[in-house]
C-alpha cells in the first residue's frame, strides 16, 4: 500500500472550483493528493445507492480526474442520455462477455501507456447497489494484467468524506490483496450500510 506522494510519477491535478464548492455546500470533504501514474484503476467501495453516482461525478470534476467507467450497454441506446453517459466517460459493457471486456480494457490501457496518455478506469467492484455475495473480479483483473496501480476510493456518508489516498499494485493473490484493501474500506459507511457486500471475490 502506498500514497501518490510516494511515487516519483506523482500527478497533481487541477479540479473544478464550482464542483468543489457544491460538495462543500453539501457538507462533503475531499481527501486527495494526486495520482501515482498516468494509468490505473480506481475501486470505489461501498456502492449501495444511486446517490453514489451523483457524488462520484461531482468528485470526478472536483478532483480533476479524467475517468472512464463501465456502464450497462442498454444505457447507450437511449437517445441523448447515451451520448451524455459517453461524455462522462462511460464505456459500454456487454455483461455476457466480461472476459472480452477485461482483455480489451487492458489492451487500451497498455496502448495509452505506450503513448504516455492518461487512462484511469473507475469501478464499483460489487457491480450492483444491492447486497451481493462478494466482488466481481473485472476491475481487479485489469489492474493485475496491466500491472497498474489500484486506487482505493470511498464515499463515507457517516463523515461526509470522499477519499482517494491509498494505492496498491495487485500481487495476484486476490485473498491477500483484498485483505489489504479491507484495511481501508471496512470502516467506511455507504448510504445504505446494510447493502455493503463483503470484501471478497465471488466464488
Amino acid at each position: 500500500m502506498f500514497a501518490a506522494a510516494d511515487s516519483p510519477q506523482q500527478l497533481r491535478l487541477q479540479g473544478s472550483a464550482w464542483a468543489q464548492r457544491l460538495l462543500r455546500l453539501a457538507g462533503w470533504r475531499l481527501e486527495f493528493d494526486g495520482l501515482p501514474a498516468k494509468q490505473g484503476v480506481i475501486l470505489v467501495y461501498p456502492h449501495t445507492s444511486n446517490w453514489d453516482f451523483v457524488v462520484g461525478i461531482l468528485a470526478k470534476w472536483a478532483l480533476g480526474l479524467q475517468l472512464r467507467f463501465w456502464a450497462k450497454d442498454s444505457l447507450f441506446r437511449l437517445p441523448l442520455f447515451g451520448a451524455w453517459v459517453r461524455w462522462l466517460g462511460g464505456v459500454a459493457v456487454r455483461r455476457d462477455s466480461p472476459q472480452g471486456l477485461v482483455s480489451d480494457t487492458v489492451q487500451d490501457m497498455l496502448a495509452a501507456q505506450a503513448r504516455g496518455e492518461m487512462y484511469w478506469l473507475a469501478m464499483a467492484p460489487e457491480g450492483t447497489r444491492s447486497l451481493a455475495k462478494g466482488w466481481r473480479s473485472g476491475a481487479y483483473q485489469v489492474a493485475l494484467q496491466a500491472q497498474v496501480p489500484a486506487g482505493l476510493a470511498y464515499f463515507d456518508y457517516a463523515s461526509k468524506t470522499i477519499c482517494l489516498r491509498q494505492f496498491m499494485l495487485p500481487g495476484g493473490d486476490p485473498a491477500t490483496d483484498l485483505a489489504l484493501m479491507a484495511q481501508t474500506f471496512s470502516a467506511q459507511h455507504g448510504f445504505n450500510p446494510a447493502l455493503a457486500s463483503p470484501i471478497r471475490m465471488k466464488s
